[in-house]
C-alpha cells in the first residue's frame, strides 16, 4: 500500500484534533473528487513499519482525539490488510483514541463480506468508532455539513451498527468519538 499523506492535527475530518493517514488507490472515482492524485495506488510514499510508528507517534499526545482514514479509498481490498496493521497497534497501545474512516462504500457493501477477505473487513470493522459511507456526489455537495461533502453520505455509529445488524447513524453527543 501506497499512501499520499499524513495530516497532524487536522481538525476537519472527525471531532477534536486528529492525526489523518491518506491513503492511496480507489476505484470510485468520484466525480469532483477532492484528491484525484490519489486514486493511483502507486502514488505517494510506501506505507512500512516506519510509517505505523510515525503514526503512533503522532497520536501519542493527550490533545489528539484519535486516527482518522480517508484517501484513496481505505477500504479497497489491497488497502484493508496494512490498515488492519496499524489498526492493532493503535487499539493495542491506546485504546481510547478513536479511529473514524471515510469510504466511497455503503456501510451494506463493506459488511457483505465481498471486499477482499471478509476475516480481515471484519476485524477492521471491529476497530472503527464511525464510517462515514457514501461517494461523493458533486450534484448533492453541501459545504455546511460537518465530517462529509455531499448529502447522500452517512455518519455511521459502527459499534452499535455491528451490534444492530443495522445502520445505526452517529450523533454529536459532546465531540467524545
Amino acid at each position: 500500500m501506497h499512501y499520499a499523506t499524513i495530516k497532524n492535527c487536522d481538525i476537519a475530518n472527525g471531532p477534536g484534533v486528529r492525526v489523518s493517514l491518506f491513503v492511496s488507490g480507489c476505484t470510485h472515482h468520484c466525480k469532483g473528487c477532492f484528491n484525484e492524485v490519489a486514486w493511483d495506488f502507486e502514488y505517494g510514499t510506501p506505507f512500512t513499519e516506519e510509517t505505523i510508528q510515525t503514526i503512533l507517534d503522532m497520536l501519542r499526545p493527550d490533545y489528539i482525539k484519535g486516527l482518522t482514514l480517508l484517501g484513496g479509498e481505505p477500504f479497497e481490498p489491497q488497502n484493508q490488510e496494512p490498515i488492519l496493521q496499524l489498526l492493532r497497534r493503535i487499539k493495542s497501545q491506546m485504546p481510547n483514541k478513536s479511529i473514524w474512516a471515510f469510504s466511497g462504500y455503503l456501510f451494506d457493501k463493506i459488511t457483505s463480506g465481498t471486499l477482499g477477505d471478509w476475516t480481515i473487513t471484519k476485524e477492521y470493522l471491529d476497530y472503527l468508532d464511525v464510517l462515514v459511507d457514501g461517494p461523493f456526489v458533486e450534484e448533492k455537495k453541501n459545504l455546511n455539513l460537518r465530517f462529509r461533502g455531499s448529502e447522500n453520505q452517512r455518519l455511521i455509529d459502527v459499534p452499535a451498527s455491528l451490534q444492530a445488524k443495522k445502520v445505526i447513524l452517529w450523533e454529536d453527543k459532546g465531540m467524545h468519538t
